[in-house]
């Protein structure tokens, strides 16, 4: 018997450059012959690496997916500063050539210092974010003003290497291990002002969100050119990737599929309630005198046979 929920669950894209993370998912509802696909948070256009898409039943998973840290690659360029902060915007400033020359690594990781820890950070202006309903990008290129409010974040790894003088700039390149809502354009326009020349970024690699990295990426060429393109983790997979497990019985799966709750065990924290069949029924989590459910990946109106694919 065919699972009603086979065609559901993540696919990790390696999302190729100049690639908004909208443009990713329109060709993926083309890829998967449906709409019902979405994507867990926004990968601006100049950067690649990992994106991470939900498929059907997947893009409800999307809002419980845990992503706390993410990883990039990234060059820095100090000695210019552009409208957004990177390479896709005009330039607006460039610093005395031999402010940039005398820089070393040295001083840019000594600067960095100030970008290691929590701390609270302006957004790049040309951002996703919305004010009043609408992206900050859509009102700046409106002729509108932007004023975006500073937020803490957190960089938990800021590694520099390889300082590369050029003809007015320094290259620099960088790791970095940040919270979810943390800028990378940000840092490195914060980082060149911080040592009095501006700077803006000039590549950028997401290499991992959460427990998902460029292991499980698959390049969105691939995908497109498949007949039948594959997920990277099926629904059940990614409940168990993202949450530690708790084993449960096929009566008590099918009760959580019905919206039903179970008697508590004295578990702490949410868990993907597992039977032995495999079934990653739903995310569970304990409530005074219940064990009940937050996300029900396999609820039973689904797992009936009903029109295509068994869904209604």
């Amino acid at each position: 018997m065919l699972d009603p929920l086979g065609t559901s669950g993540l696919v990790v894209v390696d999302k190729p450059k100049w690639l908004t993370s909208h443009d990713v998912v329109a060709r993926l509802r083309k890829a998967f012959h449906t709409r019902s696909v979405g994507h867990a948070g926004t990968l601006d256009p100049m950067a690649t690496g990992v994106l991470v898409v939900g498929v059907e039943r997947g893009t409800k998973f999307l809002a419980h997916l845990v992503a706390a840290t993410k990883s990039y690659t990234a060059t820095i360029r100090l000695g210019v500063s552009t409208e957004t902060d990177d390479t896709e915007g005009e330039p607006i400033a460039a610093a005395d050539p031999a402010d940039v020359a005398a820089l070393d690594l040295a001083a840019v990781d000594a600067a960095a210092e100030e970008f290691r820890g929590t701390f609270d950070q302006v957004p790049a202006k040309y951002s996703a974010l919305k004010i009043g309903g609408r992206s900050a990008h859509e009102l700046l290129r409106r002729g509108r003003e932007v004023d975006l409010p500073a937020r803490r974040v957190t960089i938990s790894r800021l590694e520099l290497s390889d300082a590369r003088p050029g003809d007015g700039v320094v290259d620099v390149d960088a790791e970095v291990s940040c919270s979810t809502g943390t800028y990378i354009r940000a840092l490195a326009r914060d980082l060149g002002n911080r040592l009095g020349v501006g700077g803006h970024l000039t590549a950028l690699r997401r290499t991992s969100v959460g427990a998902f990295g460029l292991d499980d990426a698959i390049p969105l060429a691939e995908l497109e050119e498949a007949e039948r393109p594959r997920l990277s983790l099926s629904i059940d997979e990614a409940l168990t990737r993202c949450y530690p497990t708790l084993e449960i019985t096929e009566e008590e799966g099918d009760m959580l599929a019905t919206g039903k709750w179970l008697e508590p065990r004295g578990v702490k924290g949410t868990r993907a309630a597992v039977t032995p069949s495999g079934r990653a029924v739903a995310l569970v989590k304990e409530s005074g005198k219940r064990l009940a459910s937050t996300f029900v990946a396999r609820p039973v109106t689904l797992m009936k046979p009903s029109g295509k694919n068994g869904r209604k």
